[in-house]
């Protein structure tokens, strides 16, 4: 960028070119979001205001924000902010981006919760928190443990329960798993565990490689925690309680099967995000024969 007056159209434009030649996929949508959060406003606001100059400040953080995707930085980390569940939360390189698909977990938790009072809900590898306190907010009646073995996403997730006012009715703990909640139950077991496997790590694309591996990595074949939620879960698990699982495309028959006789534990259900994938596999007790 040389020195010269540049307006939001002017940046617009010339970012989006910068990022097309840079092989970014969505180079428009990029930039504006990029120039929102430098200059505080929305993306309407941009379009109200196309031939406002921008401010030498505003030019140059724009311009650093700029490097920094060019680098394959994820915009919600350049901005710390990542929207779900039409709520806005901060997100750092110590937990993973919340994804929309990662939205019909939330909805399928929803609709099984809705019948209960006062539920217990336990999020497994919370991350951001995303999950469990969309769900708080929609069920003021609900309580919630959250647990992950980052110290540092629990950092971000305690912000964010704070944010959304709901730290009152949530406890994060780090725990590697259910190792910090022997003897307790609940109403409905939550995770959106790491389910990538070994060879499809080597080949992830420049962006999810900033995210952390231990939120990603499943195990040679993607399955490894699968394994160890459903082999345990039903100990934590009320007698009407439900598992819900998100899954990554292609697993969720192979999430089901683990369901079996020692697991003490059924395949009720499994449900497909808006691509058409199966998505979430919910399970729930076995009845005794």
């Amino acid at each position: 960028m040389t020195e010269k007056q540049w307006t939001i159209s002017a940046i617009l434009a010339w970012t989006k070119q910068y990022f097309e030649g840079k092989g970014l996929d969505t180079p428009r949508l990029d930039a504006e979001v990029l120039l929102c959060h430098v200059l505080g406003k929305d993306r309407v606001y941009l379009y109200m205001n196309f031939e406002q100059p921008l401010q030498p400040e505003e030019l140059a953080s724009f311009r650093e924000s700029v490097k920094q995707r060019v680098m394959r930085i994820p915009v919600a980390y350049i901005t710390g902010i990542k929207e779900f569940m039409c709520l806005s939360f901060a997100v750092s390189p110590a937990v993973l981006i919340p994804r929309p698909d990662t939205e019909v977990l939330v909805e399928t938790s929803l609709a099984r919760l809705k019948p209960k009072a006062d539920p217990i809900i336990l999020d497994i590898g919370t991350g951001s928190g995303a999950i469990i306190i969309s769900l708080l907010k929609r069920m003021p009646e609900a309580k919630g443990i959250a647990v992950d073995i980052s110290e540092e996403a629990l950092t971000v997730a305690a912000q964010n329960a704070a944010k959304h006012e709901v730290s009152d009715r949530l406890t994060l703990e780090q725990s590697n798993l259910f190792a910090s909640l022997t003897g307790r139950t609940f109403d409905a077991i939550i995770s959106n565990p790491p389910y990538i496997d070994a060879k499809d790590m080597e080949t992830l694309a420049p962006e999810i490689r900033h995210e952390p591996r231990v939120a990603l990595a499943g195990g040679n074949d993607g399955q490894d925690f699968y394994r160890r939620i459903v082999a345990a879960a039903v100990e934590y698990l009320a007698p009407a309680g439900f598992v819900a699982l998100e899954v990554g495309e292609g697993q969720a028959r192979q999430v089901a099967a683990l369901a079996d006789d020692a697991s003490g534990l059924k395949m009720v259900d499994i449900v497909k995000d808006y691509g058409g994938i199966e998505r979430v596999v919910v399970l729930e007790r076995r009845q005794p024969c």
